[in-house]
C-alpha cells in the first residue's frame, strides 16, 4: 500500500539510502506541518548577540508545484525567493478553467489554511460525442455507495450506450488491478497506447469511440492512440474506479489565479517570500568540487542559493536547458529534451441573449477525432457572471494545434460551428465580445514512451529538486494535486538537505478498497511466482 498510515504519508525520497534526517516533529493529529521553532533566529554559537542567517532557496515557477514548495518553506524561515518566467503567477498551471475533483485532499487543506472560500459547491456535468449527448455524471457522495466499479457503472447515466457494452469495460479491471502504480507497472504498461489497452482487454468499439475515447480527450489532452496506457490507468483510477465519489468536480467561482493564487502570492509575501515576475532562467553556476549549485542566473542576474526547486513545465525546462551549459552535460536533463507538450486554445465567449447549456461543464468530443473540448457555463460557475443577462460560457481546447495558428474571428466561427452540434439555438446568437488565449505546449503529454524520460524528484546535483505534474511521484495524485504534492515533496527534500525546520505533512490518497486490496496483493504474489519460471523474461511482455 502507498498509504503508510490513514491520514499521512511520508514522501517517496524519505529512505534509508537519502534521507539525512529521521522522524517528523509534527503530531500525527494535524494536516498541516508547522514551523519547528517559528521563523525565530537562533543564537550563533561563536558569538550569541549575532543572528544567524537564513539559508536561500529560489523556486524557479510560480504554479501549484513552485508555491507549494515556497509555501512549506516560507514556514520553516528559509529566505525563499520565487522567480516567474514571465508567464504570470499561476504558471505553468494557470490554463482555462480547472476541475477541482474530490481526492484532492491536499489543496482543500491549503485552501482551508488560507481562510478562503473559492469553491462552487460538486457539480454535474456531462459528456458528449460526435453523435450527441453519451453520458451524465451525478454528484456521487449523494448516491448510495457502492464497491468499485459497480458504483460508476450503475449510477453514471448512460444515454445511448447499451448494457452490452458497458459490460465489456470490466475486463479493464485486470489492468487496473496490475498497474499499483509502481516503477515496474509504469514499465511495463507505458510503451502501449490507451487505444491499444483498450482492444487487449475487450473493450467494444462503441465504448472506446463515444466513452474512452473522448474522456481521455478531455483528461489528458490527447487521441486515445496518443496516450500512454500506463498514465490512463494512473488516471482513469485516481479520478473515476478508486472509490466511486472520487469523480465529483468543484470548480473556481472566478478564475484560478484571482480565487487561489492571488491570496495565497500575498500570504506569501506577508511570510518574507520574494516573488520576482518576468525572471527566465538561463543557466546554473555550481561548485565543481560538490556538484552543489551555487547561483541562479537569470541572463545578467545571479541568485546565490543554498538549494534551488524547479517546478516548471516541460518546455519552459527544455528553453533553459537548451541554454544552460550545466543542465546540457547532465544525462537526465537531457532525456527531457524527449517529451512534449499540449497546445491549449481557450475562447471565452459573451452572447448577446441567454442560450441554455445543459450543465455546468459538458465534455465534448469528435471534432474529427483530433482535439476535445469541456465547455463551462460561466453564469452558473463564476460570481460575476450570476446576474448577467445574457450568456457567458468557455470552451478550452486540448491539442488545439490545428486552431492555435487561426486569427480571432476564424476561430470564433468555427467554435460556434463546433459547439453548435452541442447546444441548441447557439447558432441564432450572436457574440458581442470573446476573449481568446492560446497556449503553446503547455500541458504535458504523456504519450507512450514518455516514463522513461522524465525526471524524480531529485536530480545529480545535491541541492536542486524537481517538482510539477510530470514529475515522478508514488504518490499517486494527478492533475493540479499532483503539482502541488510534488512542490510539497521538494520542499521536504530540502528540509532533508539543509537540516533545518520540520517537513511537510503530505495527505496520501484514499486506501484501495478491501476487494481491490486483496486482488492486488494476489497479482502481485502471482507476478513474483510468474517470475521465477524459467524463460518468463524472455519473451516480449
Amino acid at each position: 500500500m502507498l498509504a503508510m498510515s490513514k491520514w499521512f504519508t511520508l514522501t517517496p525520497f524519505m529512505s534509508n539510502s537519502f534521507s539525512k534526517r529521521v522522524g517528523f516533529s509534527n503530531s500525527p493529529g494535524s494536516v498541516r506541518a508547522h514551523v519547528n521553532g517559528g521563523g525565530d533566529d537562533t543564537n550563533n554559537s561563536k558569538n550569541n548577540d549575532k543572528k544567524k542567517k537564513k539559508k536561500k532557496v529560489v523556486v524557479v515557477g510560480s504554479g501549484w508545484a513552485g508555491l507549494g514548495a515556497a509555501h512549506h518553506l516560507c514556514k520553516q524561515g528559509y529566505d525563499v525567493t520565487v522567480l516567474d518566467g514571465g508567464d504570470g503567477i499561476g504558471s505553468p498551471d494557470n490554463v482555462g478553467i480547472e476541475g477541482f475533483w474530490y481526492p484532492y485532499k491536499n489543496i482543500f487543506s491549503l485552501v482551508d489554511e488560507l481562510g478562503i472560500k473559492p469553491f462552487t459547491s460538486w457539480t454535474k456535468s456531462a459528456q458528449y460525442s460526435g453523435e450527441g449527448l453519451e453520458v451524465e455524471f451525478p454528484v456521487y457522495q449523494e448516491l448510495p455507495q457502492l464497491p468499485t466499479p459497480l458504483g460508476t457503472l450503475y449510477h453514471t447515466q448512460f444515454v445511448r450506450l447499451p448494457l452490452v457494452d458497458r459490460l465489456t469495460s470490466l475486463p479493464l479491471m485486470a489492468a487496473v488491478i496490475d498497474f499499483d502504480n509502481t516503477d515496474v507497472a509504469w514499465k511495463k504498461y507505458d510503451s502501449i497506447t490507451a487505444r491499444e489497452l483498450f482492444k487487449r482487454f475487450g473493450c467494444s468499439e462503441r465504448l472506446y469511440q463515444d466513452i474512452f475515447g473522448p474522456l481521455l480527450q478531455v483528461g489528458l489532452f490527447a487521441p486515445a492512440e496518443q496516450c500512454s496506457a500506463a498514465a490512463t490507468l494512473g488516471l482513469l483510477y485516481y479520478l473515476t474506479l478508486a472509490h466511486q465519489k472520487h469523480f465529483d468536480v468543484a470548480f473556481c467561482r472566478g478564475t484560478t489565479k484571482q480565487k487561489i493564487f492571488e491570496p495565497w502570492v500575498e500570504s506569501l509575501k506577508a511570510k518574507g517570500c520574494e516573488m520576482l515576475e518576468d525572471k527566465k532562467v538561463t543557466d546554473f553556476n555550481f561548485d565543481e568540487e560538490t556538484g552543489c549549485v551555487t547561483e541562479v542566473v537569470c541572463g545578467n542576474e545571479t541568485y546565490s542559493v543554498d538549494a534551488v526547486v524547479v517546478a516548471v513545465g516541460i518546455t519552459s525546462l527544455q528553453e533553459t536547458i537548451k541554454k544552460s551549459a550545466a543542465l546540457c552535460k547532465r544525462e537526465e536533463f537531457l532525456k527531457v529534451l524527449n517529451l512534449a507538450g499540449i497546445d491549449v486554445v481557450t475562447v471565452k465567449l459573451w452572447l448577446d441573449r441567454k442560450v441554455a447549456i445543459p450543465n455546468p461543464s459538458n465534455a465534448c468530443a469528435g471534432f474529427d477525432d483530433l482535439f476535445g473540448c469541456t465547455v463551462f457555463d460561466l453564469n452558473v460557475i463564476h460570481d460575476e457572471h450570476k446576474d448577467d443577462t445574457e450568456t457567458v460560457l468557455e470552451a478550452d481546447f486540448y491539442h488545439a494545434n490545428e486552431l492555435l495558428p487561426l486569427n480571432d474571428e476564424l476561430v470564433t466561427e468555427k467554435v460556434i460551428s463546433y459547439l453548435s452540434k452541442y447546444i441548441n439555438d447557439l447558432e441564432r446568437a450572436c457574440v458581442v465580445d470573446k476573449e481568446i488565449g492560446r497556449f503553446t505546449k503547455r500541458l504535458t503529454h504523456f504519450f507512450p514512451g514518455s516514463y522513461k524520460s522524465m525526471m524524480r524528484g531529485s536530480t545529480s546535483f545535491p541541492n536542486l529538486f524537481m517538482a510539477g505534474d510530470w514529475i515522478i511521484t508514488r504518490h499517486g495524485s494527478w492533475l493540479q494535486e499532483k503539482s502541488y504534492v510534488t512542490g510539497l515533496e521538494a520542499a521536504n527534500r530540502v528540509v532533508d538537505y539543509l537540516e533545518e525546520g520540520s517537513f511537510a505533512k503530505v495527505i496520501p490518497v484514499e486506501e484501495d478498497e478491501p476487494h481491490i486490496e486483496a486482488l492486488r496483493s494476489l497479482n502481485r504474489r502471482l507476478n513474483e511466482v510468474i517470475s521465477q519460471v524459467p524463460l518468463s523474461s524472455y519473451f516480449l511482455q
